[in-house]
């Protein structure tokens, strides 16, 4: 086509990009066509490079990250128990306290992991008093460690002491376990670092009455299919992360009947039934346990890019790969949301917990389009959440046809986040969740959305890279 006859007709614009001269065609009355485009990993030259480096190897990646995926989507979990930790967790000791998200020191925590700490020590009879308890904890005589190491999870600063009473799941597929603390329910709990006597009475119950009327009853139940109630809890307007209303109440009908059945006195049968019953977020640390069991059934897959592991330590967010076991970490963001009455950002914590384990799993954020109640919680409008569940698919190796959101048409959520995916598109991991105050003991200040640090995912990157190099010498 000459310049001639391309001028003499009408033009059409394509605007690729930047939206800010949309404005322009506006004004100009301009029809255009707007194509939203970032270049690859943001134009980053280094990050560009490594990702050639790679590209010769994808065979082999998309081979390990579709068994990786497949691994994830084929776990099957029951609740087989709830036990103390030292009886059940592996390499648990009398003095050992996990926490969530990667490693970290004593005197590096927030403020309501320290808190949280020192309620257990408390707990546990190691300490009288605040006092002591923090000269223990300083004394380098308590192990700390994370959760992760252990098959362990637990929401917020996630402590996990030799006395207190987990839900053991178990893996029929892969026969492997997970672990996670009971939900103590709302208000001045442990996990926001709250250790008053109300909060230590009720862990002591925990572990008195709830555990033993709840194993016995998981024996006569002889297991809960806790994927299934994932599934129908989703199509019933839960997320699983911080909406647990409809799975709580399901698993509430699983498991009445059994305790009913149990040797106990009718009072504490009504006191546990009561318990959960008045706990609509009991079920995120059985949710959190199953995805933790379905995506480390995923760990040790050579060339795998699939995240197994989002995590936080109120300090640094961490990740791990299906490929490895190392921690990638970068300092935690804030988390961005609705404030309870009487709090401001400036009281907030930087984004702390395990929970973000269900993200990973293809729930919790990645499900949000499922639950538009949520955005009533973590703010925003119910089309960010049709949004946010979408997006999600343009960093993901896979699809999970178990877990699907009716208001989008039965979509399947996605699963399998893939880090060459997170960094050639800049789309984050988007994460919904409480918000925990800076201060011990405060508790919960509001709820929003996070996104994990980027660097993380740099980070992974070029520590794939150089496991690759090395295995190709």
């Amino acid at each position: 086509m000459s310049v001639k006859k391309l001028f003499s007709e009408p033009l059409k614009v394509v605007n690729i990009g930047s939206p800010s001269f949309k404005d322009d065609y506006l004004k100009q009355e301009v029809e255009y066509i707007h194509l939203d485009w970032t270049p690859p990993a943001s134009g980053n030259l280094l990050l560009l490079n490594q990702l050639n480096q790679i590209r010769p190897y994808m065979d082999q990646i998309n081979q390990a990250n579709e068994k990786a995926v497949q691994k994830i989507k084929s776990a099957e979990a029951r609740l087989i128990g709830v036990k103390k930790a030292f009886d059940v967790i592996p390499n648990m000791s009398k003095n050992t306290i996990l926490h969530a998200g990667p490693p970290i020191e004593y005197h590096k925590m927030a403020g309501p992991m320290k808190g949280a700490i020192i309620g257990a020590l408390i707990y546990e009879g190691l300490a009288k008093n605040e006092k002591e308890a923090i000269k223990l904890a300083e004394s380098g005589e308590i192990e700390f460690d994370s959760a992760h190491h252990h098959d362990a999870v637990g929401p917020m600063a996630g402590i996990i002491s030799a006395s207190m009473p987990v839900h053991v799941l178990y893996n029929i597929i892969d026969k492997n376990y997970s672990y996670c603390t009971i939900n103590e329910g709302l208000g001045k709990v442990l996990r926001y670092g709250a250790n008053s006597k109300d909060v230590i009475n009720r862990l002591k119950w925990l572990e008195k009455t709830f555990q033993p009327v709840m194993n016995e009853a998981l024996i006569i139940s002889e297991g809960i299919d806790i994927k299934s109630i994932i599934t129908q809890a989703l199509h019933m307007g839960d997320e699983c992360h911080n909406r647990n209303k409809a799975s709580s109440a399901l698993f509430l009908r699983e498991i009445a009947s059994h305790i009913l059945s149990t040797t106990f006195s009718d009072i504490e049968k009504k006191e546990v039934l009561e318990f959960i019953k008045n706990n609509e977020h009991y079920f995120l640390n059985l949710s959190m346990p199953y995805c933790k069991l379905a995506l480390d059934s995923a760990r040790h897959i050579k060339y795998s890019t699939v995240v197994v592991a989002m995590s936080r330590n109120g300090v640094d967010f961490g990740i791990q790969l299906s490929h490895s076991n190392n921690w990638y970490t970068a300092p935690a963001n804030y988390v961005k949301g609705l404030m309870f009455p009487g709090f401001t950002e400036d009281d907030a914590a930087p984004d702390i917990g395990d929970s973000a384990i269900t993200e990973t799993c293809g729930i919790g954020g990645f499900a949000m389009g499922g639950a538009p109640a949520i955005v009533h919680f973590v703010g925003g409008v119910v089309k960010q959440a049709f949004d946010y569940s979408k997006a999600m698919h343009e960093i993901t190796a896979g699809k999970h046809q178990v877990f699907t959101l009716p208001p989008l048409d039965f979509m399947p959520t996605a699963v399998g986040i893939e880090i060459t995916k997170v960094i050639e598109t800049g789309v984050l991991p988007i994460i919904n969740t409480g918000m925990a105050h800076k201060n011990a003991g405060v508790g919960q200040v509001g709820a929003g959305l996070v996104n994990p640090p980027m660097a993380c995912f740099e980070k992974a990157l070029e520590g794939f890279l150089k496991d690759l190099k090395e295995d190709n010498k």
